[in-house]
């Protein structure tokens, strides 16, 4: 498959692409093309020392294309840029690409991490991308609650549980099936999009867990 990312250059998309290239073929997406090329390279080379060979590859273009070719699109973005880049993006899609979202609105406040979406009343990230999708079942939220950190180092073991939240059983699976392909890690699901917003206040509860309690990189498994 071909698995795109938006935001492909940031830690996330780093993270999901050397996990996912030992099998797929991964589309760093940027709005630079030449941006996205360089860290492409950079996460080949990587993926390079940390595998030896490997059945997928890693390379970068600008997201219109990312966009266009994806069988699995990823949406590593910040909040406040959904609807730029998914009104952009999103209507160019193929009928049968899987989106997933693993956007938190989320803020640094005073206090410590805060959801934004309560905070200011707005509306949840699941919510605010399903706006711009033309099949509304091909949205799944989901890795909300993995280290950054973790992730990016290929060869280290995870042992995390990722909740899931989508309408399609189908598209569950889809994400399901990326979970599992990474060692360490199992899919919770959650329930329907309408419940994703319980996924994604995950995010700053974990984050003020760890910095109060001083704990490094943590993750969150059901037992």
């Amino acid at each position: 498959m071909k698995v795109g990312i938006i935001g492909g250059t940031g830690g996330m998309g780093k993270g999901f692409a050397v996990r996912w290239c030992k099998d797929h073929n991964v589309l760093i997406g940027s709005r630079d093309a030449e941006r996205a090329n360089a860290s492409a390279q950079e996460y080949s080379e990587l993926v390079k020392e940390a595998y030896g060979s490997i059945n997928g590859n890693i390379t970068g273009t600008d997201n219109t294309t990312v966009a266009k070719e994806s069988d699995i699109l990823v949406l590593s973005i910040p909040y406040e840029n959904i609807d730029a880049i998914c009104s952009e993006l999103l209507p160019l899609i193929n009928d049968n690409c899987v989106v997933v979202s693993p956007i938190v609105p989320m803020t640094k406040t005073d206090t410590g991490f805060e959801c934004v979406a309560i905070k200011e009343n707005k509306p949840f990230s699941h919510q605010t991308v399903e706006k711009h999708m033309k099949d509304k079942t091909k949205l799944v939220s989901a890795f909300h609650v993995i280290s950054e950190k973790k992730l990016v180092n290929p060869t280290l073991k995870l042992d995390y549980d990722i909740f899931v939240a989508g309408d399609s059983k189908e598209s569950v699976e889809v994400v399901n099936g990326l979970i599992n392909e990474i060692e360490g890690l199992r899919p919770i699901y959650l329930g329907p999009g309408a419940l994703a917003y319980l996924v994604e206040m995950s995010t700053p509860l974990l984050l003020n867990a760890m910095i109060r309690n001083k704990m490094k990189n943590p993750g969150i498994k059901i037992i």
